[in-house]
C-alpha cells in the first residue's frame, strides 16, 4: 500500500487546475444529474409491474427471482464481440463467464446489448473507413440504448479497439451514476516483427515484391486472436483505461486464452458487484472519471507515444463527463512529460515486449514516483492509482482460479523498450500542436527523426487519397521535395478517414533522400510513424478552412520543432484566393452504408472539439436549470 504521495509535477498540477476551473459549471451540473439518479436507487424498483415483468421474462433462475425481489444488484454486460475481428473475437464466451462470477459474488447479470465494432485495419483506404470515426458516437448511443432500460446497478463494458472503447465510455458516462468496469481482451502473441512488416509494405509500394509476399507478411503479423501487437489506437485505448482506473490492475495486456486472462475476467465480474451500492463500495463511473483521471490518461498517452487519434477521443470522453479538455492542455503536458517507451511505430518492440520489460505496473510506478500522475483518484479497485503498480498473478488452478496482486517491478527489465522517468528516451511526449495560416494541427514527433521534423517544400495538392497514390505510382512524386496537402478529409467532408495507406509511399520518398511531409484535415493511424504529418487540420477545408486555398507549388512549412504550419505568401494574397476543390455531395457519398450517416456530416463538431455529433450540454442557467431543456 502507498504510504506517501510525491509532489505532483507543477505542469501537471497547473493543467489539472485550469481544466477544473474551465469546467467548473458543466462538471457541477453533470455531477448533479448523476447524483440525482443515484439517490433514487435502481430504477427497476420504480417500474410498473408490466415493465418489470418484461425485464425478466426471458431470464432463468436465479436472475428471475432476484430481479423480481429487487434485493440483489444487477450488472449489465455490453459487448463489442464479433467473429471477424481478432481483438473482439475473444469476447465470445466472456459474458457467460462474467454471469457466473457475478452470481457467485452475490449479484445478478444480464447481457444488455451489443455495440458495433469495425476494424480500421480492414477498412483502411476503403469507403468503409469513412464511417469509422462516426462509429464512435454510434457506439456511444448503442451503449446508452443498452443501459436505457434502467434495470441495472452497474455495468461491464467489453471492448478493445479504435473507436469502440471511447464510444463505450461516452455511453457509460451518460449513465454516470452506474459503477462501470471495462474488460479488455488482451493482445495476440508476437508474430512477424512490426518493423519487418513495414519493410515489406514499403517494398510492395515500390513494386519490388508482389501481393503474395505482402499477404504472407501481413498474415504472419496479424496471426491469431487478440489485439494487434503494435502500439496504435487499440493498445493506446487499453493503456488509457487502465491508467484511468477502469480496468483491474495489470489486466490490460494479458494474452487471450490464458488461465490468467480467464481469472481476470472472473475477477472483473466480482468487482462489478463490490462497487455497487449494495456491494458496499459505490463507485459511480461519472465520479471516477474526473479532471485528475483525464489528466492521468493524457500523461499515459504522452509517456508511451500513443495514438494521435486520442487528441480527439480524449476531448470527447472528457466532454461526456462535463470536462473541457483542449489541445493546448495536451500540448503543455507533452512539453513536460518524458517519453518512456519505444514500442512500434516508435521503436521495434511490440506490446508483449513492453509487458516483459515491466509493463504498465512499472510505467505507473515511475510516473507516480516522479509526480507525473495523480495518485489520489478513484479506481474500480479502490482509491489510489498506486494499486496499478502491482502485477496480477494466478491464484489456484482450474475454472475457479483467482487473482492475487503482488508488488510490481521497481526497475525496467529492458531499458531499450521501457525506461524510468528520470532516464527517458526523450524529455517530452512527442505530441505537439502546430498553428499558422493553414490552421491548427497535431503532429506526432516521437517516431520522427530530428532531421525530418522541419520541412519547407512546394505543395502538391490532392483532394482524394487515391489521387496521391496514383501520382506516386506514375512517378510524379519522384526526385522532388514536397508537402503533400491532402484535403477535404475532415469530419464534415467525408467522416475523417485514416490515411495510413499513404505512409508507405511517403516513406519510400523520404528514404530516397527527398524532403517530404503531409498536411491533412484527415487522420493518420496510430501506427503511422517516421514521416512528419500535420493532421486533424482545423478548420477543415470543407468548412472554408485555409487548406481549400492552397495550390500546387505554394511553399509550405511544417515545423514540428517550433510548432509552425505556414504558407509562404503575403496575407492579402492568400486570403483573397478562391477556394478550389470540394467535399463530395451526399449523392456521391453513398454506398457501403455511407448514405445512412450523411446527417452526421452536417452536425459533426471540429477535430479540436472531439469531432463528435454529440453536443456537450451547456452549463445550467436560471432559465434552464439542471434537468430542463434550454
Amino acid at each position: 500500500m502507498s504510504t506517501s504521495r510525491p509532489t505532483v509535477h507543477p505542469v501537471v498540477s497547473e493543467v489539472t487546475e485550469r481544466i477544473a476551473r474551465r469546467s467548473a459549471a458543466t462538471r457541477t451540473a453533470y455531477l448533479a444529474r448523476i447524483d440525482a439518479a443515484a439517490d433514487k436507487g435502481p430504477a427497476r424498483g420504480r417500474l410498473a409491474c408490466a415493465n418489470l415483468a418484461h425485464g425478466f421474462a426471458a431470464s432463468e433462475e436465479p436472475v428471475r427471482s432476484g430481479l423480481r425481489s429487487g434485493r440483489k444488484p444487477n450488472v449489465a454486460i455490453v459487448s463489442s464481440y464479433n467473429d471477424m475481428l481478432s481483438a473482439h473475437q475473444p469476447f465470445r464466451d466472456v459474458p457467460e463467464v462474467l454471469k457466473k462470477s457475478i452470481v457467485r459474488a452475490g449479484g445478478l447479470a444480464q447481457f444488455a446489448g451489443g455495440v458495433p465494432a469495425m476494424c480500421d485495419g480492414i477498412t483502411q483506404g476503403r469507403a468503409g473507413m469513412e464511417l469509422s470515426l462516426f462509429s464512435r458516437d454510434l457506439i456511444a448511443m448503442s451503449a446508452a440504448v443498452a443501459l436505457s432500460h434502467d434495470m441495472f446497478d452497474a455495468a461491464i463494458m467489453l471492448g478493445v479497439c479504435d473507436k469502440i472503447v471511447p464510444g463505450l465510455l461516452i455511453g457509460a458516462l451518460s449513465f454516470g451514476h452506474l459503477p462501470t468496469v471495462f474488460v479488455p481482451a488482451g493482445p495476440m502473441t508476437s508474430g512477424l516483427p512490426n518493423g519487418e512488416k513495414a519493410r515489406v509494405r514499403q517494398l510492395y509500394a515500390e513494386g519490388k515484391v508482389g501481393r503474395e509476399e505482402l499477404l504472407e507478411a501481413e498474415s504472419a503479423s496479424y496471426h491469431s486472436k487478440g489485439t494487434c501487437t503494435f502500439y496504435g489506437t487499440a493498445n493506446s485505448n487499453q493503456m488509457l483505461m487502465e491508467v484511468m482506473g477502469l480496468h483491474l490492475p495489470d489486466a490490460t495486456f494479458v494474452n487471450p486464452g490464458t488461465p490468467l486472462r480467464a481469472a481476470l475476467d472472473r475477477a472483473a465480474g466480482e468487482r462489478a458487484v463490490a462497487i455497487t451500492a449494495a456491494g458496499g463500495e459505490p463507485t459511480p463511473v461519472g465520479h471516477l472519471v474526473d479532471e485528475k483521471a483525464i489528466v492521468n490518461a493524457c500523461v499515459a498517452l504522452l509517456a508511451t507515444g500513443g495514438s494521435t487519434n486520442h487528441t480527439m477521443h480524449l476531448v470527447a470522453m472528457a466532454a461526456a463527463a462535463g470536462i473541457t479538455l483542449t489541445w493546448d492542455d495536451l500540448s503543455d503536458l507533452s512539453a513536460a512529460v518524458p517519453l518512456l517507451t519505444r514500442i512500434y511505430p516508435n521503436g521495434t518492440a511490440d506490446i508483449n515486449h513492453f509487458v516483459a520489460a515491466g509493463g504498465t505496473p512499472f510505467l505507473v510506478h515511475t510516473l507516480l514516483k516522479h509526480g507525473y500522475l495523480h495518485d489520489d483518484v478513484l479506481t474500480v479497485s479502490g482509491r489510489g492509482l498506486w494499486r496499478h503498480t502491482r502485477e496480477a498473478r494466478l491464484d489456484g488452478t482450474g475454472d475457479l482460479a483467482g487473482v492475487v496482486w503482488e508488488e510490481g517491478p521497481k526497475s525496467s527489465l529492458d531499458t531499450s523498450v521501457l525506461r524510468p522517468a528520470d532516464d527517458p528516451f526523450a524529455p517530452d511526449g512527442g505530441l505537439r500542436m502546430l498553428s499558422g495560416r493553414l490552421g491548427r494541427a497535431v503532429v506526432k514527433t516521437s517516431a520522427v527523426k530530428p532531421e525530418h521534423r522541419v520541412v519547407t517544400a512546394p505543395a502538391m495538392v490532392f483532394d482524394d487519397q487515391a489521387d496521391f497514390l496514383a501520382a506516386f505510382a506514375e512517378g510524379l512524386l519522384d526526385g522532388r521535395d514536397l508537402v503533400a496537402v491532402v484535403r477535404y478529409q475532415g469530419p464534415a467532408a467525408n467522416g475523417m478517414p485514416e490515411l495510413h495507406k499513404l505512409m508507405p509511399a511517403l516513406g519510400v520518398l523520404q528514404d530516397r533522400g527527398q524532403r517530404v511531409a503531409i498536411v491533412t484535415d484527415g487522420r493518420m493511424s496510430g501506427a503511422s510513424g517516421k514521416v512528419p504529418a500535420a493532421i486533424h487540420v482545423t478548420p477543415e477545408a470543407a468548412l472554408g478552412g485555409p487548406l481549400a486555398r492552397v495550390r500546387d507549388g505554394d511553399l509550405v512549412t511544417v515545423d514540428a520543432e517550433t510548432g509552425l504550419l505556414e504558407v509562404d505568401l503575403a496575407d492579402a494574397d492568400f486570403d483573397r484566393r478562391e477556394a478550389t476543390g470540394r467535399a463530395p455531395h451526399d449523392v456521391e457519398w453513398a454506398g457501403t452504408g455511407r448514405e445512412l450517416f450523411s446527417g452526421f456530416r452536417a452536425i459533426v463538431g471540429t477535430a479540436e472539439t472531439g469531432a463528435s455529433v454529440i453536443r456537450p450540454l451547456p452549463a445550467p442557467t436560471e432559465e434552464a436549470p439542471v434537468g430542463q431543456h434550454a
